[in-house]
């Protein structure tokens, strides 16, 4: 048996005013999604009861891995995709580099 498998990670985003304040996933015109979720075809959890929903969850759980046995953080999946092997007592970070930036009303928010 064959499947196709359509991983919607990251599709709601925030709104945009470009989009009159509404997600891409909303301004998105989707024949095919709607029609397969009208049919109720595929519907799976995969983000089991009581874990961070964040896509490295998600995925290990799509690709048949129990993430509750199996999920370490990002960062051990994140250097494996760069050919990066950990042997036993290695450890892996991760981080993510953000701009911070001062707003008219003196707010500083990530950018």
């Amino acid at each position: 048996m064959k499947y196709i498998i359509l991983v919607g990670d990251g599709m709601a985003d925030y709104p945009l005013a470009d989009l009159g304040d509404k997600t891409p996933l909303e301004a998105a015109n989707t024949p095919n999604m709607d029609r397969l979720a009208s049919r109720r075809i595929g519907l799976v959890k995969s983000i089991p009861d009581g874990m961070e929903p964040g896509s490295d969850v998600a995925n290990l759980s799509l690709l048949g891995y129990d993430p509750l046995c199996y999920h370490r953080g990002r960062a051990p999946l994140e250097a494996a995709s760069m050919g990066v092997g950990l042997e036993g007592g290695q450890i892996a970070f991760r981080m993510n580099l953000v701009t911070l930036d001062r707003r008219s009303g003196g707010e500083i928010i990530m950018v």
